[in-house]
């Protein structure tokens, strides 16, 4: 028994040693092989690690060559968040002062006479078409050039309006909304400059000298002086400051006005030959309150939108400075009435609403709530005593335009000087740049408002020379909604005397 286990068991050693001994006969040549094969592996794989570092590389460069140098969106320092928001916002601001042309149609119509109204109405509609046409045309490139000025920081030719395929503005500027964008935004700017004007030539010129004025002023006046500041030039690098334009819109609007105002001379009637005010009174106060109260709200929009952001603090701070100086404005020019004619007019509330308006536009960014109601209060009452002088003195303005944006306008754009904030302002302009003071304002101001008076006055020079601008003696009694359209606003008894 134990001889037969041990034979079992040396057979058994036999066989595992056989399997043994075929195993390592078989795996020697394999591990010779790999042996010998390793430093080709090894080079095969160091090539192929080459061949895929250059092709990522080629691959890189190629991306580099075919994308744009640098996205302007982080150029411009915005997401496209921020850049969807801040577009969306101007647009609807463009669209809110848009609305501000229905509001100077309706308060310059009421406070006029019926039997002009439809000469008024047809004036703000042809200037809002002539305002968007023309700076297509010319002005927009006239007045932000980039790096495209004729003489240096001063003037720049107009051409019609170009953007890339993208729509982006060019990076001059502002590259946190398209191009097209603060087209219209602009646009609407452009076409209030000319509007404030309608006003204060009402009820005695012509209709097609008016046309023609206000296609040269705005295609070539308003943007001239307008790249002085927000284009880029010598009063931008002077550390001169209008926010939204109490004087590179307002301002450029009434002292338009005003050289049309001495160049037409006052409505018939209006003053006695002895120089006693024979007051005309406005058709429709209903009409004219309507109006301001519209302005007031396309003036979120006008000063809202000039942050050129959906910034939110600067959003909302600019919402209730505008706010606070309209309110304290109406209420001055209201107050201010009952103390010099012994009751409380109207008339003089809704001016002191837009003069407090026009006063806080140049600083609504950079004077703080409490000082914007201060600044609307001196509006309100400086606009009430300009009036009143403006008449002592024979220059008839039937809406009060003069006092409102030329004389508040003046006024809001020296406050900047007097009421902004030293440290916002250093912030906007650098510590070593020019922190506006009066003498800076003063001079942005005296050389904005005379440009524009001159120009105006050359204009509508021109005009009365070659063509006359006032119509007839019986055609401005007989009213020029008969003589100029043969239309009447009202068809009731009376209304062509009215």
């Amino acid at each position: 028994m134990l001889s037969r286990m041990m034979k079992g068991l040396g057979q058994k050693s036999w066989l595992i040693a056989l399997v043994m001994g075929l195993t390592l006969a078989l795996a020697a040549p394999s591990t010779l092989l790999a042996q010998d094969a390793a430093p080709a592996v090894e080079a095969a794989a160091n090539a192929a690690t080459t061949a895929a570092e250059g092709a990522v590389e080629a691959a890189a460069e190629a991306t580099a060559e075919a994308a744009p140098a640098e996205d302007p969106l982080v150029a411009a320092g915005v997401t496209a968040g921020q850049y969807r928001a801040n577009n969306i916002w101007i647009l609807i601001a463009a669209a809110l002062v848009f609305t501000m042309h229905l509001g100077f149609a309706t308060v310059e119509s009421g406070m006029c006479r019926a039997k002009n109204t439809v000469n008024i109405l047809t004036k703000n509609v042809a200037i809002v078409c002539i305002g968007v046409l023309s700076y297509f045309a010319w002005g927009f490139a006239s007045m932000y050039p980039g790096d495209g000025w004729l003489i240096p920081e001063i003037f720049a030719i107009g051409k019609p309006l170009a953007v890339d395929e993208a729509g982006l503005l060019p990076t001059y500027y502002n590259g946190s909304y398209t191009a097209y964008t603060d087209f219209i935004f602009q646009a609407m700017f452009a076409a209030t400059a000319a509007t404030i004007v309608s006003g204060a030539v009402a009820e005695r010129i012509k209709l097609m000298p008016f046309l023609i004025f206000s296609i040269v002023f705005v295609t070539l006046a308003y943007p001239f002086t307008g790249s002085w500041k927000w284009g880029g030039g010598w009063l931008q690098d002077m550390g001169f400051h209008d926010f939204a334009g109490s004087t590179l819109v307002h301002g450029v609007g009434g002292f338009a006005a005003l050289a049309g105002v001495l160049l037409l001379g006052p409505r018939i009637g209006k003053y006695a030959a002895d120089g006693t005010v024979r007051p005309i009174p406005p058709h429709s106060l209903p009409l004219a309150t309507i109006g301001v109260f519209i302005l007031f709200f396309g003036w979120f929009g006008f000063n809202g939108g000039s942050v050129l952001s959906a910034d939110e603090v600067g959003v909302s701070k600019v919402f209730v400075t505008t706010t606070l100086a309209g309110c304290a404005g109406g209420m001055a020019g209201l107050i201010t009435s009952w103390v010099m004619f012994g009751k409380p007019d109207l008339s003089f509330a809704l001016n002191g609403i837009l003069a407090g308006l026009v006063g806080i536009t140049a600083g609504a960014d950079v004077i703080s709530p409490g000082s914007s109601i201060i600044v609307g209060v001196i509006a309100g009452v400086l606009c009430t005593f300009s009036v009143v002088i403006f008449d002592k003195i024979k220059v008839d303005d039937p809406v009060g335009a003069i006092s409102v944006h030329g004389v508040c306008g003046v006024f809001g754009t020296l406050a900047v000087g007097i009421f902004g904030d030293s440290e916002v302002l250093k912030g906007l302009y650098g510590s070593e740049g020019q922190n506006p003071g009066l003498v800076t304002q003063f001079i942005g101001v005296l050389a904005v408002c005379f440009t524009s008076f001159l120009i105006s006055l050359t204009i509508f020079g021109i005009l009365k020379v070659v063509g006359g601008i006032r119509v007839s003696e019986a055609e401005e009694l007989e009213g020029l909604d008969i003589g100029e359209h043969g239309q009447e606003a009202y068809h009731i008894r009376g209304s062509t005397s009215a």
